[in-house]
């Protein structure tokens, strides 16, 4: 530990800073390289009122960071033959066949027209999200919100209800554009979540916690906190006027804050699990070993290398954000957008709609998570960016 002094002062200096701002409410940040622990710490409250300061075993909402686990998942069947990429989605869901692409939409009457899709959705456009399926409340296409508000859609954050109705109540609906055209960002997470308890002949819960959570003794990892555990969930905040309030009202449309404890929300491939910091980190393991963590191989070296290659088209990009590139359900920085960040091609990263952020790159062997706990839409979204600038800063 010697050699990261400096690092850690540095570190320590800016999780101060941002506490003092008020960029954040509370952090706990855990930084590994080549397999072993240089930084974990946590900064701030727990409780803002009772001043309880932050554990370290806290259990957070991580919303999007299930992604790349659930398409670890889907990965796992793939090389047990259960799909190929280029599958027809409607090949295991029957009714998103014959996809079509909405054409005009009138706010007046909710009326839309659809054409016909170039093609059929595919298992890759599922999990590079190209599909043309988007979320609801959170999109920026108001027809497609609208529509999808009309058919009782949801984002799977917190969300209530049957996971198998959900799905095929979402096939029948126009896409956002033409399977490949774009990156779209949506419930194609939630799809595939489906599709593996379909592949699997189990729940998506289940299914997370015979192949992925124990072998990796990932124990405080789960789509619902049960007894004890209870009161390690970190409470959600809110930035106000004078600094940050404690969330109690129901969050994104209309659930409940404290879903992760409720019986009826459903497992959501896209969004549902609560994690530590230290439980992820044994996950991205996966990564950073080449589909090997500890003395178990989860997926093949030629799957992870295919995981954290773009998917995107040219014209996807074109279409979309010009510095994204997206592997198989998680961002990629490759030779392309390398000069956005000091992490090296091959680095793989993503984030949660509370502000959990992780990245892996594999080059240099560092793990990197930076968790919070903060409510839409005033989430600090750099912070992964400033820590990053001062770990790479001292390698």
């Amino acid at each position: 530990m010697e050699n990261y002094k400096k690092l850690e002062e540095r570190l320590d200096a800016v999780s101060s800073q941002l506490i003092n701002d008020a960029q954040v409410p509370l952090l706990h940040v855990l930084i590994e390289k080549d397999g072993k622990v240089i930084y974990d710490k946590t900064t701030g409250y727990k409780d803002v009122e009772k001043q309880h300061k932050l554990e370290k075993d806290g259990l957070y909402r991580i919303a999007s960071q299930t992604k790349a686990i659930t398409s670890v998942a889907a990965m796992m069947l793939s090389e047990q033959g259960k799909f190929l990429l280029d599958d027809p989605l409607h090949k295991y869901l029957p009714s998103f066949k014959g996809a079509r692409v909405l054409d005009k939409f009138d706010p007046s009457t909710g009326t839309y027209t659809t054409v016909p899709a170039n093609r059929e959705i595919n298992l890759r456009d599922i999990l590079s999200h190209t599909s043309g399926i988007g979320y609801s409340v959170i999109s920026e296409n108001q027809g497609m919100a609208a529509i999808y508000g009309k058919a009782s859609i949801a984002t799977g954050i917190g969300s209530l209800g049957v996971l198998k109705e959900q799905i095929e109540a979402l096939g029948p609906l126009p896409l956002a554009h033409h399977p490949g055209e774009k990156f779209t960002y949506g419930l194609n997470t939630d799809i595939l979540g489906y599709l593996i308890e379909i592949w699997s002949g189990v729940s998506l819960s289940t299914y997370f916690e015979e192949n992925i959570f124990k072998p990796l003794e990932m124990h405080d990892t789960s789509f619902k906190i049960k007894g004890e555990k209870k009161e390690r969930l970190i409470d959600l905040f809110q930035k106000n006027t004078s600094g940050f309030i404690k969330v109690t009202e129901p969050i994104i449309e209309g659930n409940p804050v404290d879903y992760p404890l409720l019986e009826e929300a459903y497992f959501s491939g896209g969004a549902g699990l609560v994690s530590t910091v230290y439980d992820y980190a044994k996950f991205l393991k996966i990564f950073t070993g080449k589909g090997k963590a500890g003395d178990r191989r989860f997926l093949g070296s030629k799957t992870i290398e295919m995981l954290s290659t773009n998917q995107l088209s040219v014209t996807a990009i074109t279409h979309g954000d010009p510095t994204l590139r997206f592997g198989l359900g998680m961002a990629l920085i490759n030779k392309e957008n390398a000069f956005m960040t000091p992490v090296s091609p091959g680095s793989l990263y993503w984030a949660g709609a509370f502000n959990t952020q992780y990245w892996v790159d594999p080059r240099e062997g560092i793990i990197g998570l930076i968790y919070t706990q903060q409510y839409l839409p005033e989430s600090y979204w750099d912070l992964g960016s400033v820590y990053k600038n001062v770990i790479y800063s001292q390698l």
